[in-house]
Parts: structure tokens; C-alpha cells; sequence
């Protein structure tokens, strides 16, 4: 008998006390996961079964579980069932510090990979005219990426290039700012803008999480040593994964 199935079995589960019954549901799910009893990537039996065993309409069984992958908990996968969602570590990323994706996972010990969404060349949008400082005419290279850590996806990127400083997306591997660095492009100071906000449902799906998931916006333009823009990046990052950090100090007027 698996972990999942003597959870659902167990005795322990009855009708007594005053909370609804999927509350009572949610919480033995619950319960079983904090003690280890439920395992990241552990299967949940089906709503039929579920009902059979704890002897409650498959109507609590649903409400339950539909509670329990809005929280995070469980994980449900089209065509394959329920399952225990694995806890993220989190990521304390520095904002005082310009690196990539892969740079920060190396440093980690991670294993980087990526997802192409889209790795293309075209006209400028308005907006990514506007913010590298160039031409409506001017091309430029899109990077529209899912980037994974050991497996774990945990953002997605879209980083526009223009032409002059790259004219081919495909010369691009697993590191955009290696490919910068070998021709001389490498930004060495950027401006960075974050703020929260819920994940579509599209957005939510690439990143493993409930549709409506917290996550941090970051949109970023980066410059080289002579003051071009070589880089306007947009970014979704996981908000039950990631940390920013800054570093304050007293302002120099400030101080004793």
C-alpha cells in the first residue's frame, strides 16, 4: 500500500467536530504532507477513491483538493491526477549585483536549463524602441525563455537585443551574456524595476503554480561602459521561490 493510500485510509479521519467536512479533507492532506507522510511528487488518489475511503461525497473530495492546489499544496496534471507539489527552496538574489540567470544558479550550484518560448528577429515594439534608446527601424533579437533550475522552472525571461550589438538569436546557447561578452557587448550597469503581481494563467502554467500565484515583475535595461543600452529584459519570477536583497547604508550626510 503506498504512503497516499494509508493516509486516506487511516482511522483517524471521522465525523466528529463542527468544521465542514472538505476542511476536514483539507486538513488531513495537510497534516499528512507536514509530517512526511505525503512526499514531494507523491500521487493522490482520484476523487472517486478518495471518497470511497474517507466515505464522504466526491463533491467534499473536490472542493478539498481545489483548495489545496490553490494553496500550493497539491500539483493537478492533465491527464495524469493529483499530486503532492514539492516545496521550493528560495533564492536570495542580490539587487546590487548584475549577473545572469546562469551565473546566479552556477554560484548556487544548480544546474541551469531552458525553455525557448520564442528566439526570433524583428521590428522593435513602441515600447522596446523607447526603452533601448533606438529607431523604430532598428531589428532586434527576442530571447523568450523558461528558465529552470535543477528542473524546477522558476522564471520567465524576454530579453530584446538590438541588432548592432547581436543580428543572430540562434548564435545564442545557454548563456545570452556569454554571447554578449565574446563580442565585446558584455553590460556592466543596469537599471532595475520590480514590483509584485498574480500570474496569468498561461504564465502560471510554465512556472508550475496555481493560476493567480504571487510572482515579481522585473523589467530591466542594461548599458555599457559607454552608456549604451544593450538590453531591455521583462521577467516573471516565482514569489514562493525568490528573495531580493538590497543592502542599505546612511546616506553620507546622514552619518556621525
Amino acid at each position: 500500500m503506498t504512503d497516499a493510500l494509508r493516509v486516506f485510509t487511516a482511522k483517524r479521519f471521522g465525523n466528529e467536530g463542527s468544521a465542514p467536512l472538505y476542511l476536514r479533507v483539507k486538513k488531513l492532506v495537510q497534516d499528512a504532507v507536514e509530517q512526511g507522510e505525503l512526499k514531494a511528487g507523491d500521487a493522490i488518489p482520484s476523487e472517486r477513491d478518495a471518497a470511497d475511503m474517507l466515505a464522504v461525497s466526491r463533491v467534499t473530495v473536490r472542493k478539498a483538493f481545489t483548495e489545496l492546489v490553490r494553496d500550493g499544496v497539491l500539483l493537478q496534471r492533465r491527464g495524469s491526477g493529483t499530486f503532492v507539489r514539492g516545496t521550493a527552496s528560495r533564492i536570495e538574489q542580490p539587487l546590487s549585483r548584475l549577473t545572469s540567470f546562469s551565473e546566479d544558479m552556477k554560484l548556487r550550484g544548480l544546474k541551469t536549463e531552458a525553455d525557448w518560448l520564442d528566439r526570433s528577429s524583428g521590428l522593435p515594439t513602441p515600447e522596446e524602441a523607447l526603452k533601448l534608446s533606438i529607431s523604430p527601424s532598428e531589428h532586434v533579437c527576442r530571447f523568450h525563455r523558461l528558465r529552470r533550475a535543477n528542473d524546477a522552472p522558476l522564471a520567465i525571461e524576454l530579453a530584446v537585443i538590438p541588432h548592432r550589438f547581436l543580428d543572430d538569436p540562434n548564435v545564442v546557447g545557454a548563456s545570452l551574456y556569454d554571447t554578449l561578452e565574446l563580442r565585446g557587448f558584455r553590460p556592466v550597469r543596469a537599471l532595475q524595476r520590480l514590483h509584485a503581481t498574480a500570474l496569468s494563467a498561461t504564465d502560471a502554467k510554465l512556472l508550475d503554480v496555481p493560476t493567480g500565484s504571487a510572482a515579481l515583475f522585473i523589467e530591466r535595461i542594461s548599458y555599457l561602459p559607454d552608456g549604451r543600452t544593450v538590453e531591455y529584459t521583462r521577467s516573471f519570477y516565482r514569489g514562493d521561490t525568490y528573495d531580493f536583497v538590497a543592502e542599505l547604508s546612511l546616506a553620507p550626510e546622514m552619518r556621525p
